[in-house]
């Protein structure tokens, strides 16, 4: 199994951007084959080293992480999560 963990900082935190990012992060749920489980939350804490948000994503193998990196259904929501964000951090890596 793979798992594909991203957190990202919204440029500005407000309601009205977390509710955009959520919306179209939690636009990938059943629309990515490749797609076994996605995981979202938001940070609650606010310090000065939180990110905003996280997702979680599993697939069984580095190929269908590919497959989702690339996708249609995938693309645009990079795209809406490039002009909320500020930053984002990523991390792949393999787990039984």
């Amino acid at each position: 199994m793979v798992k594909h963990i991203v957190m990202f900082k919204l440029a500005e935190k407000n309601q009205e951007n977390l509710s955009q990012a959520m919306a179209a992060l939690n636009s990938l749920r059943g629309n990515i084959e490749t797609l076994k489980s996605l995981e979202l939350g938001t940070d609650f804490l606010s310090s000065e080293r939180s990110y905003d948000i996280v997702l979680s994503a599993l697939f069984e193998d580095r190929e269908g992480l590919k497959i989702y990196a690339s996708h249609k259904n995938h693309l645009p929501v990079v795209e809406k999560m490039r002009s909320l964000c500020s930053s984002s951090i990523v991390v792949d890596y393999e787990t039984e």
